[in-house]
C-alpha cells in the first residue's frame, strides 16, 4: 500500500478482497495532497498528521450511535484531538470547546490539556468514513467514489481543525474550501 506521510490509513470495508479493491483505487490518489491543500486553504501552516479509517456501514453506525447518539450509518465522522479550533475563522464558523458550567471539560472531570511539544507534529485526530455510503453517494451524484472520498476527506480535515457545519456560515465556509480542493484534484 502507498505510504502517506500525513495520514495513518486503515481500510476495513469488508473481507480481504474488498479491502484490496479499495487499496488499489486509492493507490493512484495523493491523499496527503488533499490534506495539505485543505490545510493551506484554511490557513493552517503547522505540521500535522491524522488517522483515516475507511470502514463499512455497520462500523460507522456503531461509532455514530456511541458518539452522536444516532444509530444510523453516515458518510463521515471526525474526532478532533484539539481542545480548541486551530483555524482562525469567525466564531460562527467554528465548533466551541466542550466545557460545562464549572469550567471543566465535558464529563465533569478536570483533565489536563494536552500540549504538543515544540517542533512536534500536531495530531489533529481521526476521520472515519463509510465506503459503502461513499459509493452510494457518488453514484447518486454522478461522480466517482474516489471524488466523493476526496471531498469528504477535505470535509473531515476542516472539522478536525475547527470548522463546524451546524451553522449556515460554517457550512458555507466548509463547502467553499471543499469545492476548491476537489476542483484542483480532478
Amino acid at each position: 500500500m502507498q505510504e502517506h506521510p500525513l495520514i495513518e490509513l486503515y481500510i476495513s470495508v469488508g473481507d480481504d478482497r474488498q479491502n484490496a479493491v479499495v487499496e488499489q483505487l486509492l493507490a493512484v490518489v495523493n491523499l496527503d495532497s488533499v490534506v495539505e491543500q485543505t490545510l493551506r486553504e484554511a490557513g493552517i501552516t503547522e505540521q500535522v498528521m491524522l488517522t483515516l479509517l475507511l470502514t463499512d456501514d455497520d462500523g460507522i453506525r456503531e461509532m455514530n450511535a456511541q458518539y452522536r447518539n444516532q444509530s444510523k450509518p453516515t458518510d463521515v465522522l471526525s474526532f478532533p484531538l484539539l481542545d480548541k479550533p486551530l483555524v482562525n475563522a469567525p466564531a460562527d464558523q467554528l465548533w466551541q470547546p466542550q466545557e460545562d458550567e464549572g469550567g471543566s471539560k465535558a464529563g465533569g472531570q478536570q483533565t489536563p490539556e494536552f500540549i504538543t511539544p515544540p517542533g512536534a507534529i500536531v495530531n489533529l485526530g481521526d476521520i472515519v468514513m463509510s465506503w459503502p455510503t461513499i459509493v452510494q453517494q457518488a453514484s447518486e451524484a454522478g461522480h466517482s467514489p474516489v471524488s466523493e472520498l476526496l471531498y469528504l476527506l477535505a470535509h473531515g480535515v476542516l472539522h478536525l481543525v475547527g470548522y463546524d457545519d451546524q451553522t449556515e456560515a460554517g457550512y458555507q465556509a466548509m463547502v467553499r474550501i471543499q469545492q476548491r480542493v476537489l476542483q484542483s484534484h480532478q
